[in-house]
């Protein structure tokens, strides 16, 4: 079984591609091997839709949800876990990595994630620097990660488009494409472009130098829409294509999500209403230290913001924090999630989740694991538009998920096994099913078996 995500009809020519993502421009060559059924038996289920079910099996069949409930039977040639004892949740979703672009051994040659030659580089795409062979992808999935976006680095206006993966290995990053995600835009507001710019002796040297850069951008995005869409209704001249205007457009016409790199309150309000100026919607602020200033704006404008732990003070604009930061954004209805940003805090998302949560607790707010687990699957999927497809145990749904060796927001717990499409892609109590890079064959062998 073959599945294909951004992509689309190559006899289309390239003045005539669907939209402004061009999707057709190196298409998910992903594809779902044929897997066995999966069985994981009398498990404690976090489905990520708010349930919590006791001693409970799930059933995949053909790389999908199948079943949830007691006493489920199998094939013969059924791969059954025995997981009394054990929890399930749904793969962990990180929406902000910068694994493969900036690869471990982290040395000067291999850093390709932040192209700091101009406040808007919308034209360039994160996906052209992965390097698939990073040995820190395999360190996430036995995390529990399943999915990840790759974004360009913050020290632009526009920063270029993101990619999301799925946590496989692969020959290209082609093959770790996610079927059918749309693509993301990474823009930074605040302290990074001004500082990287300014010291440049150019614009944005100030926060009003920076949204007087998106507003340019946009004004000349609407204006490039505008002919296409004219050449498309009345044909003619087809207009010279322009990357940089192209991915800006795709985010004006829906196709391309926003996904902003911005820290205090009032600057996600004025990008609020720069979106709104534009006609576009801001996906998800990243980092968002301030955001539980903000938290009832964000709701009411539908954006996701994404945010650490305990992260905070390392510069000016980080130093306004809550350790309660997603608990209120959460309870004040808008859609709250952990990230990384981190090589390191991609391996432990769940432990910063269980963080989040005591710190809310702590504030006052009643949450419970069936709750908190959509803040690292659920929520980070409605923030790459992939929810559809990922990020609860739902039937027909992918069939991505965790066995845990405990309650995963105990300190004491591991991610035991990693499925992806109903594949076994990780197993803890064996070597066979614990990935590595080709870069890292030889290595390990010569310095001991990894841990």
């Amino acid at each position: 079984m073959l599945l294909t995500g951004c992509g689309g009809d190559d006899s289309k020519s390239a003045d005539d591609t669907r939209g402004f993502a061009r999707q057709s421009a190196f298409p998910s060559t992903y594809e779902v091997k044929e897997t066995k059924p999966v069985l994981i038996q009398s498990a404690t289920i976090l489905t990520g839709t708010g349930e919590r079910l006791e001693d409970t099996d799930l059933l995949l069949i053909d790389g999908k949800i199948a079943r949830l409930g007691k006493d489920l039977k199998a094939s013969e040639d059924t791969l059954v876990v025995v997981a009394e004892g054990k929890w399930v949740t749904p793969g962990i979703i990180d929406v902000h990595s910068h694994l493969g672009d900036y690869p471990a051994p982290a040395i000067e040659s291999s850093q390709d994630g932040n192209e700091m030659t101009a406040p808007n580089t919308a034209q360039v795409w994160a996906e052209h620097s992965v390097w698939t062979q990073d040995p820190q992808f395999s360190l996430a999935l036995a995390g529990g990660v399943t999915t990840l976006q790759i974004l360009p680095g913050s020290a632009n206006l526009f920063g270029g488009r993101g990619v999301t993966l799925k946590n496989v290995p692969g020959r290209r990053v082609q093959d770790m494409k996610f079927p059918g995600a749309p693509y993301g835009l990474k823009m930074a507001c605040g302290e990074n472009p001004k500082r990287v710019y300014g010291g440049k002796g150019q614009l944005p040297s100030t926060r009003m130098g920076n949204v007087a850069g998106y507003r340019e951008a946009w004004i000349a995005a609407a204006a490039y829409k505008k002919k296409w869409e004219e050449y498309r209704e009345n044909g003619g001249d087809a207009p010279e294509r322009d990357l940089q205007l192209e991915t800006l457009a795709g985010v004006l016409s829906g196709e391309i999500l926003v996904h902003n790199h911005c820290y205090r309150g009032e600057e996600m309000a004025i990008m609020m209403d720069v979106a709104k100026e534009f006609d576009f919607q801001v996906s998800t602020f990243h980092h968002a230290v301030e955001a539980y200033k903000v938290a009832d704006l964000l709701a009411e404008n539908n954006v996701c913001a994404a945010m650490w732990a305990d992260w905070w003070g390392f510069k000016h604009e980080a130093f306004d924090m809550t350790e309660a930061n997603i608990a209120i954004v959460d309870q004040a209805g808008a859609c709250a999630m952990i990230h990384s940003d981190s090589a390191i805090g991609i391996q432990h998302l769940n432990e910063e989740t269980a963080k989040a949560m005591a710190a809310g607790r702590r504030a006052g707010f009643d949450i419970q694991p069936e709750h908190a687990v959509q803040w690292m699957t659920l929520n980070p999927a409605k923030a790459l538009g992939i929810e559809e497809m990922t990020g609860t145990l739902e039937k027909g749904k992918m069939g991505d998920v965790v066995v845990w060796s405990g309650d995963p927001f105990s300190v004491y717990s591991k991610a035991e096994k990693v499925f992806i499409d109903g594949e076994l892609m990780f197993d803890r109590d064996d070597p066979s099913r614990q990935p590595r890079s080709d870069f890292e064959l030889g290595i390990l062998d010569a310095e001991g078996e990894r841990l």
